[in-house]
C-alpha cells in the first residue's frame, strides 16, 4: 500500500522530489534577491495619459514599493504632440480655421479636446511622480512592429526627437 501512495520508487522518489524542490527554492530565492537589488533590476512603468491607466500605474507602483522592487521611471505613451501644449494648438487653429471644411474643423476640434485631456493627466503624472524620471512618447503614425520600427522607437525613447 505504501508503494501505491509513494509511487513505484517509494522513499527514493520522495527524496528525489525533495531535492528538486530545494533546488527550485534556491533558484526562486536567487531571482527574488536579484529583483529586489536596484543595482541589477529596476521596473519601468508604462501608461497612457488617461484616468484608468494612471490609476493602474499607481497601484503597480505601490505594490512594487511594498515588495521593495525599484521603480523610478514612468513612460507615458501615445501622447499627442508632447512638445506642445493644447493652447499652442488652439492658437494655431484660430489662424488656420478659416477656410477649412467642416469635417476638418470637427477633427481638429476633437484633437484639441483630446490634447487638453492628455495635458491635464500628464500634469497629474508629473505631480504624482515628481521623484521619478518621466518620459513622454508621442503617438506614432504606425504600430511598432519589426526590427526597424523597434530600433526607431528605442532611439526615440532614449534620445527624444524634435519631430514629435
Amino acid at each position: 500500500q505504501v508503494t501505491a501512495f509513494m509511487g513505484a520508487e517509494g522513499a527514493a522518489g520522495i527524496e528525489s522530489m525533495i531535492t528538486k524542490l530545494e533546488q527550485l527554492k534556491g533558484l526562486i530565492d536567487q531571482v527574488h534577491n536579484q529583483i529586489r537589488d536596484p543595482e541589477k533590476t529596476t521596473f519601468v512603468c508604462v501608461c497612457i495619459p488617461e484616468f484608468l491607466s494612471i490609476y493602474e500605474t499607481e497601484r503597480l507602483v505601490q505594490e512594487l514599493s511594498k515588495s521593495e522592487i525599484d521603480t523610478h521611471n514612468v513612460v507615458v505613451n501615445q501622447v499627442l504632440f508632447p512638445d506642445q501644449d493644447a493652447e499652442d494648438l488652439v492658437d494655431w487653429y484660430k489662424d488656420a480655421k478659416t477656410g477649412l471644411p467642416d469635417k476638418a474643423q470637427t477633427l481638429i476640434g476633437k484633437t484639441i479636446a483630446r490634447k487638453r485631456m492628455q495635458d491635464r493627466y500628464i500634469q497629474q503624472i508629473f505631480e504624482l511622480y515628481e521623484d521619478f524620471h518621466v518620459t513622454l512618447m508621442p503617438l506614432l503614425d504606425n504600430e511598432v512592429r519589426g526590427v526597424a520600427s523597434i530600433e526607431s522607437f528605442s532611439s526615440l525613447l532614449l534620445h527624444g526627437s524634435d519631430e514629435a
